[in-house]
């Protein structure tokens, strides 16, 4: 069983926020750890020991941030990348990959969260906010499916110019797009234009009356 993130932030107004969270760190004995280390062959005061190594993977995998990572063990990213392409630093290399994709998992897991949840953007008008509206940004939602569920909802082979409908995948993705239009967000500039043009036309109308044209049939 993975275990639950912790939140290290002091702020209360962040340790609800997905980015707030770090992983755990793994166990000693985690397989990840096993790795093989570069070994100095005449190590100095500040040379990145088979410890420090460890250490590096070990809060690489629980944030995912390879910078952050680097400060925990008090490390350059210079030196970092320096010792991951010295020849007998394999094993250190294919360790920093596989702590990288648990730390991607957070970022999936971000990802998914914002795909259900949506986005809280402000209605601005004349310089005034008016309130908050949530926004779901349906591309982010498809690429998120067509991720997570390839098979459902990708076409095969990846050929969408093959698709016709009445195809599980067209008739998806064109019920996705109908629903896009209909949530889409009026445009102010249009509204604003169409109350012009409407104005516009009212006036017409009018010049039209008060010189006698007929209106109507």
């Amino acid at each position: 069983m993975p275990s639950p993130p912790r939140c290290k932030s002091v702020r209360p107004s962040r340790r609800t926020s997905a980015v707030a969270f770090t992983d755990l760190p793994p166990e000693p004995d985690d397989p990840l750890l096993g790795f093989a280390p570069y070994v100095h062959r005449a190590p100095r005061r500040n040379s990145i020991t088979p410890a420090r190594q460890r250490e590096f993977i070990a809060t690489l995998a629980a944030t995912g941030i390879v910078t952050q990572a680097a400060r925990e063990i008090g490390a350059s990213l210079e030196a970092l990348y320096r010792l991951r392409h010295q020849p007998g630093a394999e094993g250190f290399a294919a360790a920093w990959e596989a702590a990288l994709d648990r730390g991607i998992a957070r970022l999936e897991d971000c990802a998914i969260e914002l795909a259900i949840a949506g986005e809280e953007l402000p209605i601005v008008s004349a310089g005034q906010l008016l309130g908050t509206y949530r926004k779901h940004n349906f591309g982010h939602i498809r690429f998120v499916l067509s991720q997570r569920r390839a098979v459902r909802w990708t076409a095969q082979d990846g050929d969408f110019a093959a698709l016709r409908p009445g195809h599980p995948v067209y008739e998806r993705l064109r019920a996705q797009w109908a629903w896009d239009r209909q949530q889409a967000e009026p445009d102010i500039e249009d509204i604003r234009s169409e109350i012009l043009a409407r104005l516009a036309a009212m006036s017409r109308q009018a010049g039209h009356d008060e010189t006698g044209d007929e209106v109507g049939e």
